[in-house]
């Protein structure tokens, strides 16, 4: 088996560090949601801000991971003229698209790390 680029192996590491900062997340934010839930104020920040943040990831997410599909199909014909295994088939397309989805999920759990570390 092919090893990977030391580039890739750093950004997959990036990545999965943030996203192990999740359950530190949910942890720090869980007593923001509580005290918002008590309130019958109906401007509750946080959960608008979680859930807000949330979707924007998401949907940043399937987009870039079909953007990153779409860049592996045109190059399957040069890949494959040019003797090569196309990523179509051999799975790196789809190793390149889960990475493309989860990368804004990263980036805002380890946003919201730093700014609800910050607010302790």
């Amino acid at each position: 088996m092919p090893r990977k680029p030391s580039r890739s192996r750093r950004a997959a590491g990036a990545l999965a560090g943030n996203l192990m900062l999740a359950p530190t997340v949910m942890a720090l934010r869980a007593p923001l949601l509580a005290a918002e839930a008590a309130k019958l104020d109906p401007w509750r920040v946080e959960t608008s801000r979680a859930v807000g943040e949330k979707l924007a990831a998401a949907t940043e997410g399937m987009v870039a991971a079909q953007l990153s599909l779409v860049r592996s199909s045109s190059y399957f014909w040069l890949e494959l003229w040019g003797g090569r295994t196309p990523s179509l088939l051999n799975g790196v397309a789809l190793e390149r698209a889960v990475h493309a989805a989860l990368k804004p999920a990263g980036r805002q759990v380890k946003k919201n790390y730093r700014r609800l570390r910050k607010s302790d």
